[in-house]
């Protein structure tokens, strides 16, 4: 409950009351009590994130933060253990591979400060996933079955001994899911390791291999809703997508003299897909394989008198991605075959300071050159640079012990990925594609009354220049004109009381296309209000009950940007959790959407001929 633990989305470890930006911290202690089975359900209850399944098999997720509707996967860095998550092309974050049961912690910085730090994808903000490491010696069986056919068995085990410390897990899940063809098989193992060679040197290692076979139900139109088809049945019973993902990194730390400490961090990671699609008309199969090595070296000197004290953070990304495709398709009879490769190759330098010149101030400025180089094949021209120049400023001053008031601006930015940039029909790199950039900033209050109550309100004000999106009018990826804008605040109050806790939250997201050929219109996908509350109980005898409610407000189908196609409803979710925990074993029962509501979570426009609505319905109640 205490929000007064360290995050490192300044790349360094900070306490959050310094921060000057929208933090939220997620403990084991909160994964515990949440009702849901994986991460974008954990993040589904925090204010200001919304969470979309897009593929309608409960497999894959869109985490948006701040308001980017289709592109929010491409705006929300998420990191695991500090290693980048995000791929260079339109797949985005594989949720599936990152199992519930070996984070330790989830910490989420809203806002572009991210990118000075980090680099590309880090607009609407950052999430960091914390695996659990090998200090607190057990093993853990957890057997979990439910609704839909759901069989999902895991093991963990961890431990230390003199300088050495393991974490080991292995889990399988099978479920048939809730619709026709939204069946899924996933199979993952992963292990960290600790090794302190000298007190002035450490190495870690951690490593993980995750595979999927999943059926992909697709969307339903409103036309075929309407004419009898079930919401659980699916027009595409044969699309589906196999994936083998596997990566290794290490992080060596060593240790300078007192005030200096260097890392070395590097990771490797290949990414294989198979896919196939049907279409009026046709059909499209796709093998695709994505190599990413990357090297992030940093040094931090800390300076500690009795007042100021000074922490710098300077550093070196390099990374690069490689594709490597094969397409087959056939469209109205006619066969084609297609092979590509794509190169992504990024390096970016950083400094970032943070300085507090009295004990109830801090300041913090970065900034980052960041240079990006595209190779595409076969394509003329083959080669496509881009370069851009990133600040960030801030200021937190704790006004009382218990209160910190904050303002940060930050310049941020968005590279095209692989297949925005590249045209697959012409085989030619887009010409007129630019980077996106933006200026966001950030003012809020932070109130915490020890472990009884804690408050936060944030306002954020985010202009996009150039935002890259999918123009429905046009079929291409292009630049918006001129810029769009997305205003609005966040606001979280939770106390506790005895052996009961209660958290409410209310984000609202006003987005507004303010130039060119869709001005004065709304970001498509976005809902502008959100609410959430969760409370956990504790009645005694090992017993807790949880019960969380979710609203989404109504937004506007995606892909339409004209705002003619009305809005996707509105929902509101419960969902709740039973747990009995004994010395050695715990009992729960899931209920999610107790009340059973019939909702879609994703509304999109089919871009046919002609465009209509269409539905990934969402499942009614289920229990695990």
């Amino acid at each position: 409950f205490d929000q007064e633990v360290v995050a490192p989305p300044t790349r360094l470890d900070e306490p959050v009351a310094l921060v000057p930006a929208s933090v939220t911290i997620i403990t084991a202690e909160n994964i515990a009590a949440s009702p849901v089975a994986d991460i974008p359900g954990v993040l589904r209850a925090h204010a200001g994130i919304n969470v979309i399944d897009i593929t309608g098999n409960r497999r894959s997720y869109r985490i948006d933060l701040r308001g980017f509707g289709e592109t929010a996967s491409l705006n929300t860095l998420v990191l695991v253990d500090g290693r980048r998550a995000n791929q260079p092309d339109f797949s985005g974050i594989d949720w599936s591979q990152i199992p519930l049961d070996r984070v330790e912690r989830i910490e989420i910085t809203r806002g572009a400060r991210g990118n000075v730090l980090y680099g590309d994808n880090a607009t609407g903000g950052v999430i960091n996933i914390i695996t659990k490491d090998g200090r607190r010696p057990q093993t853990q069986i957890d057997l979990r079955g439910g609704s839909f056919g759901t069989f999902n068995p895991s093991v963990t085990t961890s431990g230390s001994r003199d300088r050495l410390s393991y974490s080991a897990s292995a889990r399988y899940y099978d479920s048939d899911g809730h619709r026709t063809n939204s069946q899924s098989q996933a199979r993952d193992v992963g292990a960290t390791l600790g090794i302190e060679v000298n007190p002035a040197f450490d190495l870690g290692i951690s490593t993980g291999y995750h595979s999927d076979d999943t059926g992909l139900p697709g969307a339903l139109l409103e036309s075929e809703l309407m004419s009898g088809t079930l919401r659980a049945e699916s027009t595409s019973p044969d699309d589906f997508a196999d994936v083998d993902d596997y990566y290794v990194a290490l992080a060596p730390k060593a240790i300078l003299g007192e005030p200096v400490e260097l890392h070395l961090d590097f990771s490797a990671r290949n990414r294989d897909t198979r896919f196939f699609a049907s279409f009026a008309g046709g059909m499209f199969t796709g093998d695709t394989s994505i190599r990413t090595i990357a090297f992030s070296p940093k040094i931090v000197v800390r300076t500690s008198t009795a007042n100021p004290t000074s922490t710098l953070v300077a550093g070196l990304d390099v990374s690069d991605a490689k594709e490597n495709i094969s397409n087959a398709s056939e469209f109205f009879g006619q066969l084609t075959d297609s092979m590509f490769t794509l190169e992504k190759r990024n390096y970016g330098v950083y400094v970032h300071e943070e300085y507090r010149p009295r004990p109830n101030v801090a300041v913090s400025a970065g900034y980052r050159r960041d240079h990006v180089t595209y190779q595409f094949a076969p394509s003329t021209p083959g080669r496509k640079e881009f370069d851009v120049n990133l600040t960030t400023v801030g200021v937190t001053v704790e006004v009382r012990p218990d209160a910190q008031l904050f303002f940060s601006y930050a310049r941020g930015f968005r590279y095209p990925v692989l297949d925005e940039l590249f045209n697959f029909f012409a085989n030619t790199i887009s010409p007129d594609l630019l980077p996106q950039s933006s200026d966001d900033v950030q003012v809020g209050a932070r109130l915490q009354l020890g472990d009884a109550a804690r408050a936060t309100v944030t306002l954020f004000h985010l202009d996009t220049e150039r935002e890259i999106f999918l123009n429905p009018a046009s079929f291409g990826n292009e630049n918006l004109d001129g810029q769009s804008r997305r205003i609005g605040f966040e606001t979280v109050v939770a106390g506790r009381a005895g052996q009961a806790t209660l958290e409410g939250s209310y984000s609202f997201t006003d987005t507004l296309v303010r130039n060119g050929q869709y001005a004065g219109m709304q970001i498509p996908n976005v809902p502008r209000h959100r609410a959430s509350v969760r409370t956990v109980v504790g009645v005694g005898a090992g017993v807790t009950v949880g019960i969380e409610g979710i609203f989404v407000g109504e937004r506007f189908f995606e892909s339409d940007y004209e705002n003619t196609f009305g809005m996707v409803e509105s929902y509101f979710l419960l969902n709740t959790r039973v747990k009995l925990t004994e010395e050695r074993f715990t009992v729960f029962l899931d209920v999610s959407n107790l009340l059973d509501q019939e909702y879609a979570e994703y509304g999109v426009l089919f871009l046919g001929f002609p465009f209509q609505r269409a539905f990934l319905p969402s499942p009614g109640i289920n229990a695990s």
